[in-house]
């Protein structure tokens, strides 16, 4: 009796042990399990486009003979990507004294097509080449987005832009040079300028009613500020306003696609609009167009030379 007894108490004990072992054994794994979900949620919003490239993608090209890499901060000599070559939105504009001042008719537009054609040769911008253009997000203008907006106009079909810019390529461990790489010449054929996405002072006075416009600077420049030789303060009568800053997020990545839109959508803003966004000379507002477009805007329109032209013969508010 007692060996039975014995027994029965030591398979009761072995059951006991099994199940606490079985049950211990579950509970980290649910707290795995939930900490791996609330892991995905606070995961920042990534955006996504057919325009644009990550900064971890970026580094991985950096080196390929079918790629080329743009600096068009036009501040190279302070540090850029090893091998990019270096330029500027304004060197590849109507900007030099030859057409006037900021706001004059014949300045900051893009070049006649052979004009154009001879500067993009002289950077030895391929055509049959990836171009990958570096800019400043929240500590410049998008100047990336100007120049890969004008590069698309003038008939380049695999142009990008990183997201983040220049700043978050470096973070992710590119090489870094001090000034831009010798340009290697080619020639460049530009029949006309694609105008699919770009609309001229003219346009936009002539069929004024049939657009949305979107006026992308600060606050204190829609409000009236003249930080930059405006001739005079406001803004595009009936424009509404979303800022080019509130693209992106603490780290200059833009937010979601989800996110932008809803934003655009708050200030009433539609995908069927036909969307006209301007600045102060066409830079921010090429960086929103391109994120409109690749939002599924259908008619977007970037304002090349924007408020510093506008407001020197037109209306403002």
């Amino acid at each position: 009796m007692k060996k039975k007894t014995i027994t029965a108490l030591l398979m009761c004990l072995l059951m006991i042990f099994i199940i606490a072992a079985c049950s211990g054994n579950s509970e980290p794994a649910e707290d795995q399990t939930a900490g791996d979900v609330q892991n995905v949620e606070e995961q920042p919003a990534v955006f996504t486009g057919d325009l644009i490239i990550s900064a971890d993608e970026a580094v991985a090209l950096i080196g390929n003979e079918d790629v080329i890499f743009v600096d068009c901060t036009g501040e190279a000599s302070k540090g850029t990507v090893k091998g990019a070559v270096a330029t500027s939105w304004q060197e590849l504009c109507t900007c030099s004294d030859e057409y006037g001042a900021a706001g004059d008719d014949t300045w900051g537009k893009i070049p006649e097509p052979a004009d154009l054609a001879e500067r993009l040769g002289a950077l030895g911008l391929d055509k049959n080449k990836e171009i990958i253009t570096l800019g400043h997000t929240v500590d410049g203008w998008g100047e990336d987005a100007r120049v890969a907006w004008e590069l698309r106009a003038a008939g380049y079909e695999n142009v990008r832009i990183v997201d983040g810019g220049i700043d978050a390529v470096l973070a992710a461990g590119a090489e870094k040079q001090s000034g831009g790489s010798e340009p290697v010449p080619c020639e460049v054929a530009i029949d006309e300028i694609d105008k699919t996405h770009v609309i001229e002072t003219a346009d936009l006075v002539n069929n004024f009613d049939q657009y949305k416009i979107v006026d992308v600077r600060t606050d204190a420049e829609y409000n009236g500020a003249t930080k930059y030789g405006e001739a005079k303060g406001g803004h595009i009568k009936g424009s509404v306003f979303v800022p080019y800053l509130d693209l992106f997020q603490k780290d200059g990545t833009l937010k979601s696609n989800e996110e932008i839109i809803a934003m655009f959508e708050d200030a009433g803003v539609e995908k069927t609009d036909k969307v006209v966004a301007y600045c102060t000379g066409g830079i921010r507002s090429a960086y929103v167009q391109m994120v409109l477009e690749m939002c599924g805007y259908g008619e977007t329109y970037n304002y090349d030379q924007s408020y510093w032209n506008w407001c020197v013969n037109n209306e403002v508010e």
